[in-house]
Protein backbone atom coordinates (compact mmCIF):
# COMPACT_ATOMS: atom_id res chain seq x y z
CA UNK A 1 0.00 0.00 0.00
CA UNK A 2 3.04 2.75 0.88
CA UNK A 3 4.04 1.95 -2.54
CA UNK A 4 1.08 3.01 -4.13
CA UNK A 5 -0.05 5.72 -2.28
CA UNK A 6 3.36 7.49 -2.63
CA UNK A 7 2.50 6.97 -6.56
CA UNK A 8 -0.57 8.90 -5.85
CA UNK A 9 1.00 11.61 -4.46
CA UNK A 10 0.56 10.98 -0.95
CA UNK A 11 2.75 11.30 2.29
CA UNK A 12 2.91 8.85 4.74
CA UNK A 13 3.35 8.84 8.42
CA UNK A 14 3.06 5.40 10.52
CA UNK A 15 2.32 5.24 14.17
CA UNK A 16 3.94 2.06 16.52
CA UNK A 17 1.69 2.41 19.64
CA UNK A 18 3.10 -0.54 21.17
CA UNK A 19 6.59 1.30 21.33
CA UNK A 20 4.70 4.52 22.83
CA UNK A 21 5.08 6.45 19.67
CA UNK A 22 2.67 9.43 19.72
CA UNK A 23 -0.69 9.68 17.07
CA UNK A 24 -0.81 12.42 14.58
CA UNK A 25 -3.51 15.07 15.17
CA UNK A 26 -6.84 14.03 13.17
CA UNK A 27 -6.10 17.56 11.32
CA UNK A 28 -3.49 16.44 10.19
CA UNK A 29 -4.63 13.51 8.46
CA UNK A 30 -7.32 12.58 5.64
CA UNK A 31 -6.85 8.62 5.61
CA UNK A 32 -6.35 6.17 8.61
CA UNK A 33 -4.92 2.92 7.85
CA UNK A 34 -4.52 0.44 10.31
CA UNK A 35 -3.17 -3.14 9.98
CA UNK A 36 -2.75 -6.07 11.89
CA UNK A 37 -0.52 -7.75 15.12
CA UNK A 38 -1.01 -11.15 16.75
CA UNK A 39 -3.05 -9.88 19.40
CA UNK A 40 -7.03 -9.85 19.84
CA UNK A 41 -9.07 -6.48 20.23
CA UNK A 42 -10.09 -7.88 24.15
CA UNK A 43 -6.61 -7.40 25.23
CA UNK A 44 -6.01 -4.70 26.71
CA UNK A 45 -5.32 -5.49 30.29
CA UNK A 46 -1.62 -7.24 28.47
CA UNK A 47 -1.74 -4.35 25.75
CA UNK A 48 -3.06 -1.14 26.90
CA UNK A 49 -2.38 0.94 24.12
CA UNK A 50 -5.15 -0.70 22.14
CA UNK A 51 -7.88 1.47 24.31
CA UNK A 52 -5.67 4.32 23.14
CA UNK A 53 -6.20 3.13 19.52
CA UNK A 54 -9.62 2.35 19.68
CA UNK A 55 -10.45 5.43 20.80
CA UNK A 56 -8.76 6.99 17.92
CA UNK A 57 -10.29 4.84 15.45
CA UNK A 58 -13.53 6.56 16.73
CA UNK A 59 -12.19 9.88 16.17
CA UNK A 60 -11.61 9.31 13.09
CA UNK A 61 -14.88 7.89 11.95
CA UNK A 62 -16.97 10.79 13.57
CA UNK A 63 -14.43 13.23 11.78
CA UNK A 64 -15.01 11.75 8.44
CA UNK A 65 -11.58 10.57 7.49
CA UNK A 66 -11.55 7.38 5.51
CA UNK A 67 -10.92 4.41 7.57
CA UNK A 68 -9.82 1.14 6.35
CA UNK A 69 -8.68 -1.95 8.93
CA UNK A 70 -6.93 -5.04 8.22
CA UNK A 71 -6.75 -8.25 10.17
CA UNK A 72 -6.73 -7.04 13.39
CA UNK A 73 -7.67 -3.07 12.12
CA UNK A 74 -10.78 -4.85 10.53
CA UNK A 75 -11.74 -6.70 14.17
CA UNK A 76 -10.38 -2.91 15.77
CA UNK A 77 -13.25 -1.17 13.71
CA UNK A 78 -15.91 -3.91 14.65
CA UNK A 79 -15.43 -3.29 17.97
CA UNK A 80 -15.11 0.37 17.98
CA UNK A 81 -18.55 0.04 16.40
CA UNK A 82 -20.09 -1.85 19.80
CA UNK A 83 -20.45 -5.34 17.56
CA UNK A 84 -18.71 -8.57 18.84
CA UNK A 85 -15.32 -9.90 18.01
CA UNK A 86 -14.95 -13.39 18.92
CA UNK A 87 -12.94 -16.48 18.47
CA UNK A 88 -13.83 -17.71 15.26
CA UNK A 89 -14.77 -21.74 15.19
CA UNK A 90 -11.82 -22.44 12.53
CA UNK A 91 -8.55 -20.53 12.30
CA UNK A 92 -7.95 -19.43 8.66
CA UNK A 93 -4.32 -19.01 7.73
CA UNK A 94 -3.11 -19.31 3.85
CA UNK A 95 -5.17 -19.19 0.71
CA UNK A 96 -9.09 -19.37 0.32
CA UNK A 97 -11.46 -17.99 -1.81
CA UNK A 98 -13.87 -15.22 -0.70
CA UNK A 99 -16.99 -15.67 -2.06
CA UNK A 100 -19.01 -11.18 -2.34
CA UNK A 101 -21.77 -10.66 -1.13
CA UNK A 102 -24.85 -9.16 -3.12
CA UNK A 103 -24.69 -6.22 -0.61
CA UNK A 104 -21.35 -4.98 -2.56
CA UNK A 105 -22.79 -4.23 -5.53
CA UNK A 106 -24.40 -1.05 -4.44
CA UNK A 107 -21.33 0.28 -3.04
CA UNK A 108 -17.76 1.99 -4.13
CA UNK A 109 -16.29 -1.18 -4.09
CA UNK A 110 -18.63 -3.10 -6.43
CA UNK A 111 -15.57 -3.18 -9.56
CA UNK A 112 -12.75 -3.71 -7.60
CA UNK A 113 -14.17 -6.96 -5.60
CA UNK A 114 -14.40 -9.97 -8.14
CA UNK A 115 -17.33 -12.17 -7.31
CA UNK A 116 -14.93 -14.85 -6.14
CA UNK A 117 -11.17 -14.68 -5.52
CA UNK A 118 -8.63 -16.24 -3.49
CA UNK A 119 -6.84 -14.15 -1.03
CA UNK A 120 -4.65 -14.07 1.47
CA UNK A 121 -5.35 -15.14 5.16
CA UNK A 122 -4.04 -15.20 9.03
CA UNK A 123 -6.73 -14.78 11.73
CA UNK A 124 -8.40 -16.55 14.75
CA UNK A 125 -11.13 -14.29 15.18
CA UNK A 126 -13.88 -12.67 13.55
CA UNK A 127 -16.82 -10.38 14.26
CA UNK A 128 -20.51 -9.63 13.59
CA UNK A 129 -21.15 -6.57 11.33
CA UNK A 130 -22.02 -3.69 12.75
CA UNK A 131 -25.50 -2.04 12.10
CA UNK A 132 -25.75 0.05 8.87
CA UNK A 133 -22.58 -1.90 7.35
CA UNK A 134 -22.89 -3.90 4.12
CA UNK A 135 -21.37 -7.17 4.46
CA UNK A 136 -18.45 -7.93 1.70
CA UNK A 137 -17.73 -11.43 1.39
CA UNK A 138 -17.43 -15.26 3.15
CA UNK A 139 -15.18 -17.88 2.93
CA UNK A 140 -16.35 -21.52 4.06
CA UNK A 141 -14.21 -21.21 7.05
CA UNK A 142 -15.44 -17.29 7.73
CA UNK A 143 -18.83 -16.06 7.34
CA UNK A 144 -18.22 -12.39 7.91
CA UNK A 145 -14.45 -11.67 5.98
CA UNK A 146 -15.58 -7.95 5.79
CA UNK A 147 -17.96 -4.52 5.76
CA UNK A 148 -18.05 -1.16 4.59
CA UNK A 149 -19.89 1.72 6.04
CA UNK A 150 -20.64 4.73 4.33
CA UNK A 151 -18.44 4.13 1.79
CA UNK A 152 -15.90 5.69 4.20
CA UNK A 153 -15.20 3.00 6.41
CA UNK A 154 -13.61 -0.64 5.17
CA UNK A 155 -12.72 -3.57 6.85
CA UNK A 156 -10.99 -6.49 5.31
CA UNK A 157 -10.72 -9.73 7.52
CA UNK A 158 -8.32 -10.86 4.66
CA UNK A 159 -5.18 -9.67 3.35
CA UNK A 160 -4.35 -8.03 0.06
CA UNK A 161 -1.58 -6.01 0.66
CA UNK A 162 0.55 -8.85 1.57
CA UNK A 163 3.61 -9.39 -0.73
CA UNK A 164 5.70 -12.51 -0.84
CA UNK A 165 8.39 -11.24 1.42
CA UNK A 166 6.18 -9.97 4.33
CA UNK A 167 4.31 -13.42 4.10
CA UNK A 168 7.44 -14.95 4.57
CA UNK A 169 8.66 -12.76 7.67
CA UNK A 170 4.82 -13.58 8.97
CA UNK A 171 5.67 -17.09 9.05
CA UNK A 172 9.11 -16.58 10.28
CA UNK A 173 7.76 -14.95 13.01
CA UNK A 174 4.21 -16.88 13.97
CA UNK A 175 4.93 -19.89 12.17
CA UNK A 176 3.91 -22.13 15.67
CA UNK A 177 0.40 -21.13 14.97
CA UNK A 178 0.41 -23.67 11.36
CA UNK A 179 -1.13 -26.34 13.51
CA UNK A 180 -2.43 -27.98 10.16
CA UNK A 181 -5.99 -27.62 11.48
CA UNK A 182 -9.05 -27.81 8.44
CA UNK A 183 -7.54 -24.22 6.91
CA UNK A 184 -4.21 -23.47 8.03
CA UNK A 185 -2.27 -24.03 5.31
CA UNK A 186 1.58 -25.06 5.56
CA UNK A 187 4.61 -22.98 4.67
CA UNK A 188 5.34 -24.40 1.37
CA UNK A 189 1.45 -24.32 -0.06
CA UNK A 190 1.47 -21.03 1.22
CA UNK A 191 5.03 -19.32 -0.91
CA UNK A 192 3.80 -22.03 -3.73
CA UNK A 193 3.57 -19.48 -6.23
CA UNK A 194 4.66 -16.07 -6.51
CA UNK A 195 1.83 -14.59 -8.83
CA UNK A 196 -0.73 -15.20 -6.24
CA UNK A 197 0.43 -12.06 -4.28
CA UNK A 198 0.70 -10.18 -7.30
CA UNK A 199 -2.89 -11.08 -8.00
CA UNK A 200 -4.34 -9.40 -4.49
CA UNK A 201 -1.97 -6.43 -4.59
CA UNK A 202 -3.51 -5.50 -7.90
CA UNK A 203 -6.65 -5.97 -6.49
CA UNK A 204 -5.78 -3.88 -3.08
CA UNK A 205 -4.41 -1.28 -5.85
CA UNK A 206 -7.88 -1.58 -7.83
CA UNK A 207 -9.61 -0.66 -4.14
CA UNK A 208 -7.75 2.28 -2.88
CA UNK A 209 -7.66 3.70 -6.15
CA UNK A 210 -11.40 3.61 -5.82
CA UNK A 211 -11.00 5.54 -2.08
CA UNK A 212 -9.29 7.85 -3.55
CA UNK A 213 -11.29 9.21 -6.43
CA UNK A 214 -14.50 9.08 -4.23
CA UNK A 215 -13.11 11.27 -1.25
CA UNK A 216 -9.67 12.72 -2.85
Amino acid sequence: MEVVLKERGHQLSATHLYANQALPLLKDIDWLIVMGGPMGVYDEQVYPWLRTEKKFIREAIDAGKIVLGICLGAQLIADVFGTRVYENTNKEIGWFNINRCAEVDGTILAKQMPAQVEVFHWHGDTFDIPKGASRLAESMACKNQGFIMGERVLAFQFHLETTLASAISLIDHCGDELDGSAYVQSKNEMLSSPQRFLNINKIMRSVLGALEETHG
